[in-house]
């Protein structure tokens, strides 16, 4: 059965569908300018060479997003004039939803969405699949060239790869600090307890499931490629 999903579940499903990926994944989205930890996933599937497609409408392209998608050649690019749909698919999962594969919209809109999994939902899925191939075929493939980048959207760049956390429960996407992990709704449901030791469900780091919790908000790998670069909360004394 298909599954309803918020802003949180959109955002967290669509990184584990690109992240799963296998053999082809299907990027539909007007705009494009993805956040630092979905780059990462795309660019590991580029390295495993999967068959990665990108429609979108948005020219000019941001700089930024134009380069480094020029360094990723398993990704091909199609431009299309009216596009309005975002649907991401990939061999066994496709999403529908009203999110663009925006940074800002993944941050601060209120959106929608539905998962449908090919494999409880068929001929669902086979529908989406292909109404995305009628699309690529439609489109117009595009060539990525290199574009100068400002230096500000240089260091926005930098900064941004180096400010962003996620929240611990919800998995939002929040100012990185390891001693304050919660976004600011679920910090008040926490506050009630007030228990450092309350068994939360994601990384504040690198936002992958994790057995998490105020006192120790971060996979093991995380804390200790940061332990010298973030202040992480002071361990309870025994």
């Amino acid at each position: 059965m298909a599954k309803f999903l918020d802003t949180t579940g959109v955002s967290y499903h669509l990184q584990q569908l690109i992240k799963n990926t296998q053999q082809q994944l299907i990027l539909i989205s007007p705009y494009l300018k993805v956040n630092e930890r979905m780059k990462e996933e795309l660019q590991e599937l580029d390295r495993f060479r999967r068959d990665i497609r990108l429609i979108f409408r948005d020219i000019p392209m941001d700089p930024v997003t134009q380069n480094w998608l020029r360094g990723l050649p398993s990704i091909r690019t199609s431009y299309c004039q009216n596009l309005h749909a975002k649907c991401y698919l990939n061999e066994s999962e496709a999403i529908i939803t009203s999110m663009n594969l925006y940074e800002f919209s993944q941050v601060n809109n209120h959106e929608m969405g539905v998962l449908i999994a090919k494999e409880q939902e068929p001929d669902l899925y086979a529908d989406v699949y292909n109404e995305a191939q009628k699309l690529l075929r439609s489109s117009n493939t595009i060539t990525i060239a290199v574009s100068e980048v400002p230096k500000a959207l240089h260091s926005s760049k930098a900064e941004t790869a180096k400010t962003i956390g996620f929240c611990i429960r919800c998995h939002a996407e929040l100012k990185l600090n390891p001693t304050v992990p919660y976004c600011k709704d679920c910090y008040v449901k926490w506050k009630k307890k007030s228990n450092n030791a309350q068994a939360e469900k994601y990384c504040h780091i690198c936002g992958r499931p994790h057995a998490s919790s105020l006192n120790k908000p971060t996979c093991y790998e995380c804390y200790k490629a940061n332990k010298d670069k973030l202040e992480f909360p002071t361990p309870p004394s025994k």
